[in-house]
């Protein structure tokens, strides 16, 4: 266990997040290592490991903190606002994703390798927060939509929840992909996070 005030321990753990988060920027998930990420903090790389074990938790603790952020967001945007037609919450919606382009990222390239690499403990601290995710939406849409079957709200939690991972490698496309679906004559329509998601929710209410 890291020595010190609880304080000094969040800080530590929040300067290894941002050191991850820095390198991610930049770099992908299998070129970062627990020595890069404790290159660009100011203690020792060894003093990670009385915080993380593995680059997975690392990014699991990252991924945690950007589920808390949208959370934050979708809550605010609901306090606002006492009613919402289906194409407000559908913009809600859409804006909120448009602005966490991180978390899709990382939920649609690395979630299994960070589930699987991080200690139970931290795959429960991060279930707990994503479970907080899918009761704020179900919390919308009890809000704006009272007459919605619950069966309809079921289905649009796991319908949307899914479709969430897929959003990232849909929307950022790399010029070699687009290359070779023009080359292979693929009639590939080039959307946007706000355009995808406004789309699938708008859709998903009016079923």
């Amino acid at each position: 266990m890291p020595k010190g005030s609880p304080e000094l321990t969040e800080a530590r753990r929040e300067e290894i997040i941002n050191a991850c988060e820095k390198l991610y920027q930049t770099m992908s998930f299998k070129e970062i290592t627990i020595k890069e990420i404790g290159n660009v903090t100011s203690f020792t790389r060894t003093s990670i490991y009385n915080y993380f074990q593995t680059k997975e938790e690392i990014f699991m603790a990252l991924l945690k903190r950007e589920y808390e952020l949208w959370i934050d967001s979708l809550k605010e945007k609901m306090e606002q606002a006492e009613t919402m037609t289906k194409d407000e919450f559908a913009d809600m919606m859409a804006h909120s994703l448009e602005a966490r382009g991180q978390l899709l990222k990382i939920m649609s390239m690395n979630h299994y390798d960070m589930e699987t690499g991080s200690r139970p403990e931290h795959l429960a601290a991060f279930k707990v927060v994503y479970g907080e995710s899918i009761q704020t939406v179900m919390a919308g849409l009890n809000k704006y939509f009272p007459d919605m079957a619950v069966s309809e709200k079921q289905d649009f939690i796991y319908t949307f929840f899914p479709f969430m991972f897929g959003i990232y490698p849909y929307t950022y496309v790399t010029e070699k992909q687009r290359t070779a679906m023009e080359e292979a004559n693929v009639n590939y329509v080039f959307m946007t996070i706000y355009e995808i998601t406004f789309n699938c929710v708008k859709g998903l209410l009016n079923k």
